[in-house]
């Protein structure tokens, strides 16, 4: 019996992840709440990893948010997903966790590195400076995978997703990423009868999405590769993969989406005053591919069900 801790597994992305495993026969699945185990108190975590005795751990907790959120609190925003990551990659060694999956973020590349991102870009230009300290942390991450592959022979892997989105997401207004921040603004416009919406940025700027779903099939999918395949597959330099939908798309063109699935039916505005971020964010995802894996769910298709959850969890969802 293969027993998999899947760290974070209440957050969207552990979630998702959780209800894909739950009902493999061969699988224990274990999971503990923030409530009943603070991840960044390295002796808690280290006594957890040795009492359940997991044999591979999916790391999927971290402290995540929006522009605001980044540009707000840094100094949280890299503590903690230090701390968070450090404990547990360390904890797993210390354990004999042979197979690690370690969830980063598109945001390690350079704010201005060729377009789509490759994965050999990490560390070759400047970051983004609302996302750094999140950015260089999941830089950490990664390194730390390397670094235990390297030294004790380990199968870390690291995968860095783009901007995902989904049921169980963050709707708060600003703290939020932009899919639910949107879905939240352009609902609550239509329940009052407002006659616009107002969007932070140009509108200019553009994103990929990926469906969480999506997402959790993709880490399912690297996790459980050969070690032999996971490494042929990437280039000597590598030691991360990025998970995407190959597909980009203008904040503005997003909005007209979520406005059109939501109803709404007032005027959309841009706030120029707030920040754009980084211009172009689209993951090169010919490796993964290549391997085998492909985004199956369309944008308009995700955000649909997203706003399906959103209505029906309304009263109990993060807002």
């Amino acid at each position: 019996m293969r027993k998999i801790f899947i760290a974070g597994h209440n957050g969207m992305v552990g979630s998702s992840i959780f209800r894909k495993l739950k009902n493999e026969k061969d699988i224990e699945i274990i999971t503990i709440s923030k409530t009943d185990l603070d991840l960044s108190n390295q002796s808690d975590v280290n006594d957890f990893f040795s009492s359940k005795k997991p044999s591979e751990v999916v790391l999927a907790a971290a402290k995540v948010g929006g522009i605001f959120a980044n540009k707000s609190y840094p100094a949280d925003f890299i503590y903690q997903n230090l701390q968070i990551q450090n404990n547990i990659i360390h904890a797993a060694h210390l354990n004999n966790v042979q197979k690690l999956l370690f969830l980063g973020s598109s945001c390690i590349y350079p704010k201005y590195a060729k377009q789509p991102l490759e994965e050999n870009s990490l560390l070759t230009g400047i970051l983004e400076p609302t996302n750094e300290a999140y950015a260089v942390a999941k830089i950490a991450g990664i390194i730390m995978c390397k670094s235990y592959n390297q030294q004790f022979g380990r199968d870390y892997r690291a995968v860095m997703p783009t901007n995902l989105y989904g049921p169980g997401d963050n709707y708060h207004l600003e703290n939020s990423h932009v899919i639910p921040s949107l879905i939240r603004r352009f609902h609550d416009a239509k329940v009052k009868g407002l006659e616009k919406v107002s969007v932070w940025g140009s509108g200019k700027p553009m994103r990929e999405f990926l469906y969480i779903d999506d997402m959790a099939s993709a880490c399912i999918f690297v996790h459980e590769l050969g070690q032999d395949i996971f490494q042929n597959g990437l280039s000597s330099t590598q030691s991360h993969i990025n998970i995407g939908s190959g597909k980009d798309i203008s904040i503005s063109e997003l909005a007209n989406i979520i406005k059109t699935v939501t109803g709404y039916e007032g005027m959309i505005t841009f706030d120029k005053s707030k920040p754009d971020g980084t211009p172009k964010k689209q993951m090169d995802v010919q490796i993964i591919n290549k391997l085998g894996w492909k985004a199956n769910i369309s944008l308009k298709r995700g955000i649909e069900l997203t706003y399906e959850h959103f209505k029906e969890n309304l009263k109990s969802l993060r807002v």
